[in-house]
C-alpha cells in the first residue's frame, strides 16, 4: 500500500488506514524504530511485557541446584571469593 507524506507543522506524518490499524492491534501509543532502513510501526509493549509468561512456561526451577552443584569451584573461587 501507498500512501503520502503530509505536512504536520514542521514534521511529516501518514495516515493509517483504520483497516490497518485494527489489525495490528493499535493504540493510542505506538512505537517507532528503524529496522534494516525501514520504518517499524508497532504497538506500544509495556517493560518486560510477556515475562511472566515466559517464565511460566520455561521449566521448573526444581533442577536449578543441580546445575549449580555441577560447577567445580574455580580458582577464583577457591582462593579471593569473599562472602
Amino acid at each position: 500500500m501507498k500512501t503520502e507524506l503530509v505536512q504536520i507543522g514542521n514534521s511529516r506524518g501518514i495516515r493509517i488506514p483504520k483497516p490497518l490499524i485494527e489489525q495490528c492491534a493499535l493504540g493510542d501509543t505506538v512505537e517507532l524504530r528503524v529496522e534494516n532502513d525501514c520504518l517499524v510501526i508497532s504497538s506500544e509493549r509495556k517493560p518486560r511485557q510477556g515475562w511472566e509468561e515466559a517464565f511460566r512456561a520455561a521449566s521448573p526451577a526444581i533442577h536449578d541446584e543441580l546445575l549449580l552443584q555441577a560447577v567445580e569451584p574455580s580458582e577464583f573461587d577457591r582462593k579471593e571469593w569473599q562472602w
